[in-house]
């Protein structure tokens, strides 16, 4: 389980990094023309995405004593919240981006990752 948790920690480490480096030199960079857009969205995800893991990892770690998160579980938490990224960007490049969106945009998520968790736990995985 441990060396588990470690690939993925070093996994978003790697995403971290190279998403930011990346992001900076185009925003920096390029033309806002489609390329780079939907460049910029990719990159966006995967940045926040690696940002947000070992956050995840910790609080995993710290609440979850009795069914403990694998690499995989961490990792799709974190992809949730860099959909959430991606998907407020999105919402702001067209001016539709609210409180209330960004909210019930984020509960549903949650919601959602709360039902994954508990049919992995009653399927016996963890």
């Amino acid at each position: 389980m441990k060396a588990d948790q470690n690939g993925a920690l070093l996994a978003g480490a790697i995403m971290a990094g190279v998403g930011w480096v990346l992001l900076i030199r185009l925003v920096g960079g390029s033309p806002p023309l489609a390329f780079p857009r939907w460049l910029f969205f990719i990159l966006i995800y995967i940045a926040v995405t690696g940002t947000v893991l070992p956050f995840i990892w910790f609080l995993n770690r710290r609440f979850s004593r009795r069914h403990p998160a694998t690499g995989g579980i961490i990792l799709r938490q974190s992809m949730w919240f860099g959909l959430f990224a991606v998907t407020a960007a999105w919402l702001q490049l067209t001016r539709a981006l609210s409180g209330a969106i960004a909210f019930f945009l984020a509960l549903s998520m949650l919601v959602i990752e709360t039902f994954l968790r508990m049919r992995e736990r009653n399927q016996g995985g963890s």
